[in-house]
């Protein structure tokens, strides 16, 4: 009996054409090999991989992304089809798996709208990501110039070793895309995995998707412009027109006028951010100090008391609240690279000015004692520089602090406009300035007559400042009750809500320290122990009152981000 296998080779070795081969019995295993040649499934499967250089899974996904790079005038973009969209978060796993992202870090999440009518009620799970803005507000703002947006991709990628944890792009990202990571200390974010894409491969969230609703298309950045102008973007997220954001969303169905993102009524605390709220207070009371002790030296010098003490203490205050900034970077020794961004970074001129304030806020108190120094040639013309480096020195602290107005301005937050934080950060200087100055005079003055000596007016200068801040935090709370919700009712919700012990301390120390004492002192009817005392109590009330409403202005403040995140 011939074997299996023999009859196969017999078989394999006959002519294609010979009457033999079709007389041979063909046993069951030859028919089923037969056949297998034949399979559609192995044929495509063959074919598709004859090229070495084919992804595995392109099949997936070889529709979804462009074959083609973008021209001039043209990036890469997600699109994003919500009729498509099952809110399955596959891409949000696969993102954080392919990234090797920490357990609470995602740079890809799903949110939820709601709307319609009760007869017709419409609800529309979103995926969003890092838009890739034309415009990146990340990457103006970063003060190390850690984002780059390449030219021919129009990839927005950040530069994660040039990071040093600042978080400044948190804020001022209208879209939430930039994630910190307390473990590296930097912020990281969505790059549309731009190595894969390189490479003809898929980003993660893009090949994950069940259903096909994520892909990568080309876009005209004139388009975008023009959609951005018309407001054309996605309901319930931040306006387009400040950073021009890319990502296309689409749908088929009639999406009704009133869709609210699924958190919209929804109020909760943001972060502190501690190191920032001492760094802000303390920098504008030691501005506040020097310029005031400035003025009154030049105004009235009999009432300042001692300059040099006057100066050496703003001067402490200001390398402490410089070195409270510290604790806020998550790289503190890399702090030298924020002067790179100088050229378009507020936060970089702030930390410039602030820079330059300490270095001649202490260089003015040394030529002002004029040390016994040996001599050398323009020993003399040194010393009378002090005047105008006193000057140039207050000069440096004022444009420090219009900085950081301007830091939080940048965001495009309501909360955060030029006319509040003006007001808190200008009024601060002001009234802990004034404070301070009056502080120092007492102590380093003679009081012959009890109090009736001291500079009163400094006093004013206090209750004013302080009396239009708790009148502008007031009419805050007074959108509480506000029909519509926005974003100074869910503030006010927050203030009066979850923060009520904090609003009610700041309330009480801002009128005691404020208002009610130096009211007291102004009345000069004490004598010089009771009114060093009272001007002790005062300055560490009202700064304890500043210290409380600055932390009220992080965790009160809405952040800005994409509507209705899923948890």
């Amino acid at each position: 009996m011939t074997s299996p296998g023999a009859i196969l080779t017999l078989d394999s070795a006959m002519p294609a054409g010979d009457d033999r081969k079709r007389r041979l019995p063909m046993l069951p295993v030859a028919k089923l090999l037969e056949a297998q040649r034949s399979l559609t499934a192995v044929d495509r499967f063959s074919s598709l991989h004859e090229s070495p250089d084919a992804p595995l899974k392109a099949k997936y996904y070889r529709d979804l992304i462009p074959l083609d790079q973008p021209k001039p005038g043209q990036q890469y973009a997600f699109q994003v089809d919500l009729d498509a969209c099952t809110g399955c978060k596959a891409c949000v796993s696969a993102c954080h798996t392919m990234n090797g992202l920490d357990e609470n870090e995602m740079w890809r999440s799903v949110g939820l709208l709601q709307g319609g009518t009760p007869d017709e009620p419409h609800q529309q799970t979103v995926t969003t990501s890092c838009h890739h803005c034309v415009e990146p507000a990340c990457l103006a703002g970063c003060p190390t110039q850690a984002y780059e947006k390449d030219p021919i991709t129009g990839i927005v990628k950040h530069l994660d070793d040039q990071c040093f944890g600042c978080q400044y792009c948190t804020l001022i990202c209208p879209y939430d895309a930039p994630k910190y990571s307390k473990a590296r200390g930097i912020v990281r974010k969505c790059d549309m995995c731009s190595d894969r894409l390189a490479h003809g491969e898929a980003p993660a969230c893009v090949q994950a998707c069940p259903n096909e609703a994520i892909s990568i298309q080309v876009v005209e950045r004139e388009a975008v412009i023009e959609q951005s102008d018309a407001a054309r973007f996605l309901p319930g997220a931040p306006t387009p027109e400040h950073t021009l954001p890319t990502t296309q969303y689409k749908t088929a169905r009639p999406m009704p006028n009133n869709m609210l993102p699924a958190d919209f009524y929804t109020t909760r605390p943001e972060h502190g951010h501690l190191p920032l709220v001492v760094m802000l207070t303390l920098t504008q009371l030691a501005v506040g100090a020097f310029g005031m002790a400035l003025l009154l030296e030049r105004l009235a010098p009999a009432q300042v008391g001692n300059p040099v003490v006057q100066a050496t203490l703003a001067c402490g205050f200001a390398l402490l609240a410089l070195g409270a900034a510290m604790f806020h970077l998550g790289r503190p020794l890399l702090f030298w690279r924020a002067a790179l961004g100088l050229r378009t970074s507020w936060f970089s001129r702030e930390v410039l000015s602030f820079a330059m304030f300490a270095k001649l806020g202490i260089l003015y108190p040394l030529l002002a004692v004029r040390p016994p120094l040996p001599e050398f040639p323009g020993k003399e013309l040194l010393f009378a520089a002090a005047p105008a480096v006193h000057v140039a020195a207050a000069l440096a602290g004022v444009a420090g602090v219009f900085c950081s107005v301007m830091v939080y301005v940048a965001t495009r937050r309501e909360q955060w406009s030029g006319t509040q934080t003006g007001i808190k950060f200008f009024g601060t200087m002001l009234a802990l300035g004034s404070a301070t100055v009056y502080a120092v005079a007492i102590f380093t003055k003679p009081l012959p007559n009890g109090s009736l000596s001291t500079p009163t007016p400094l006093l004013w200068l206090v209750f004013a400042a302080i009396a239009i801040k708790l009148a502008a935090e007031a009419s805050t709370l007074g959108h509480a009750n506000a029909r519509q919700n926005s974003v100074l009712k869910r503030m006010a919700l927050v203030m009066t809500g979850e923060l009520k012990p904090i609003t009610m301390a700041r309330f009480l120390c801002g009128a005691t320290g404020g208002l009610l004492l130096p009211y007291v002192l102004s009345a000069g009817a004490l004598g010089a122990g009771p009114t060093r005392a009272l001007t002790v109590g005062m300055l560490l009330v009202l700064l304890t009152g500043e210290l409380l409403e600055r932390y009220l202005f992080f965790r009160a403040a809405p952040a800005s981000r994409m509507p209705g995140k899923l948890k």
